[in-house]
């Protein structure tokens, strides 16, 4: 895992200082009330924060429109990749973990992903209202779409990344992108890192309804679960997918005798079942009054590090990362102990000790502290700098002012610290390597990088970067053509945000491009379905039902499958 001063930072911040600065698109000349969200169904952390980005921004006035870039993907592309992102965390972790590093080392993904990306370029672009003022991705492969636009001089208003998780993988940091939000000073120092230019610190978003229980409350709420009464309680999450090793988890925190595991296995209906048989009382599948259930707990243990830890810092509630499912959920883990606000127990042997102290000990009410600092800033939040950006024309207004609280410590991380030492647990105030990579919430590298194999992306570089114009898209007028090139006089901005259409043969062109890169892309996601199936089934009729299972496409939902609705988990 990369640290600050490591080779893989090296590079990056090396490839930033000499790569070529193409000048920032002009921006349009009139101010506007419209904000679109791009985020990505994988998982629930992007919509998460892009649902509670959404409802600030309405609450300034603002109108706020959300697309799926997974539905703008042609030919139910987006489908198959999170499918296949799906099977690799459950049947083939491993793979995740091989996809997850080389993207990391090579600095972004490879050629399919940049193939699968340009696919929705069109797309996307069409779907922009023309008085839209600013774009916000909470996915990386949207930032990284978004960021071609920009550079291309298709799109004339600020592209903003909202950071979901507190780990930055190189995916993330896109060339074109105008400002990185960030939750905290480790994830902005991350990004600076990999070459963002720049980046905010505005705190992190979750509902208003993650907030601290007094008593009463915690006594309410463990009556309506039916959790018992004054047993500590520890609350364990494994996503909306409920993936890693949740069974082994529960059986340790229940054998440890530190604390009664509660158990939200998301959609994942198996492992509920699994649980109650081997004797975990407390399990549930998927669970809306989240804020209600974290009331009643004393900690929360978490896998992945994603949206579910920043609510749980809102409620008060101390975090505990403990056997982290491979890719973001490890380097997550070391950035969020790295800033002090969860505890990494990477020994077994730890893991009472530790969860006694942060129920009842003093690093307990240190964490608290810290995490509920995080929410205490005074200033401008990732909303309102989002929305300020919408309503001013001209050039990008600098950041507002932004009072954190002081903080208890300042971690400097060991330029030599193993990535996972074999046991042993940071500390809250302890320096961790965490200046790494990272996805989100169940965060995932980038679209293409979650392949049914994954193999295909550990080749290439950043995508997108210094690119010039498309052939047969015509530029939006008051934009500069091409990055470096003077921008032209600035013109009405009703037409400004999709531009002219091109001529009808540069149409056909571009569509038939489209058609070629689509089904290129086809072709490798049913070859890599093929590979997991045959790698991760053990008979001949197994692979057979793992191949028809991906393709059917005739299906629009799988009950209790991955793909998320408007929920919490």
């Amino acid at each position: 895992m990369p640290h600050l001063g490591s080779t893989v930072h090296l590079r990056a911040l090396a490839v930033a200082a000499l790569r070529p600065r193409p000048d920032r698109a002009s921006r349009r000349a009139t101010a506007a009330e419209r904000v679109v969200i791009v985020s990505a169904s994988i998982g629930a952390g992007h919509d998460g924060a892009a649902r509670e980005l959404e409802r600030r921004l309405t609450a300034a006035g603002v109108t706020v429109d959300r697309y799926d870039l997974l539905d703008l993907l042609p030919a139910r592309l987006g489908r198959a990749v999170r499918d296949g992102y799906h099977r690799m965390l459950v049947r083939a972790p491993w793979i995740y973990q091989r996809v997850y590093t080389s993207t990391e080392r090579a600095g972004g993904g490879g050629p399919l992903a940049r193939a699968l990306l340009r696919t929705a370029e069109h797309r996307l672009r069409a779907a922009l209202p023309a008085d839209t003022g600013a774009v916000v991705s909470t996915y990386p492969g949207a930032s990284r779409v978004l960021g071609r636009l920009r550079l291309t001089g298709r799109l004339d208003v600020p592209v903003f990344t909202y950071l979901t998780d507190f780990s930055v993988h190189p995916l993330w940091v896109a060339e074109g992108v105008d400002v990185h939000l960030a939750a905290h000073a480790v994830p902005a120092a991350q990004a600076r890192a990999l070459g963002a230019r720049d980046v905010r610190v505005g705190g992190p978003v979750a509902d208003p309804r993650f907030r601290p229980a007094d008593p009463g409350q915690r006594r309410a709420a463990r009556d309506r679960f039916g959790l018992p009464a004054d047993a500590p309680l520890a609350l364990l999450v494994a996503g909306s997918w409920g993936v890693g090793p949740v069974r082994q988890v529960a059986l340790e925190l229940r054998d440890c005798g530190a604390a009664v595991p509660v158990v939200v296995c998301g959609r994942n209906d198996a492992l509920v079942r699994q649980l109650r048989a081997d004797g975990i009382e407390h399990a549930y599948g998927w669970v809306d009054d989240m804020p209600g259930l974290m009331h009643a707990a004393d900690v929360l243990v978490q896998n992945a590090g994603g949206l579910t830890s920043l609510e749980a810092f809102a409620a008060g509630l101390p975090v505990a990362s403990y056997r982290c499912i491979p890719g973001h959920g490890l380097t997550n883990a070391a950035a969020l102990d790295e800033a002090g606000v969860a505890a990494w127990i990477r020994d077994p042997a730890e893991l009472k000790d530790v969860l006694g102290d942060l129920i009842d000990g003093p690093r307990g009410l240190l964490q608290r502290e810290a995490g509920h600092a995080l929410f205490a800033v005074t200033g401008a939040g990732p909303a309102d700098e989002i929305a300020r950006a919408c309503r001013a024309p001209g050039p990008l207004p600098a950041p507002l002012p932004l009072r954190l609280p002081p903080a208890r410590h300042r971690p400097t991380p060991h330029p030599t610290a193993p990535a996972a030492p074999a046991s042993g647990v940071k500390s809250a105030s302890g320096a961790a390597p965490a200046l790494a990579a990272e996805s989100a919430s169940g965060a995932v590298p980038a679209l293409g990088a979650e392949s049914a194999s994954g193999a295909a992306l550990a080749l290439g570089a950043e995508s997108g970067a210094g690119v010039g114009p498309v052939a047969g898209v015509a530029p939006v007028p008051g934009v500069a053509s091409a990055p470096g090139l003077p921008p032209a006089p600035h013109e009405p901005r009703q037409a400004t945000a999709r531009g002219p259409r091109p001529p009808a043969p540069s149409l056909r062109r571009s569509a038939v491009r489209r058609l070629a890169a689509s089904a290129a892309v086809a072709c490798v996601l049913w070859a890599g379905a093929v590979g997991t199936a045959v790698a991760t089934t053990g008979s001949g009729p197994g692979v057979i039902h793992a191949i028809g299972h991906t393709l059917d496409l005739d299906d629009d939902a799988h009950p209790g499958g991955p793909h998320q609705e408007e929920h919490h988990s």
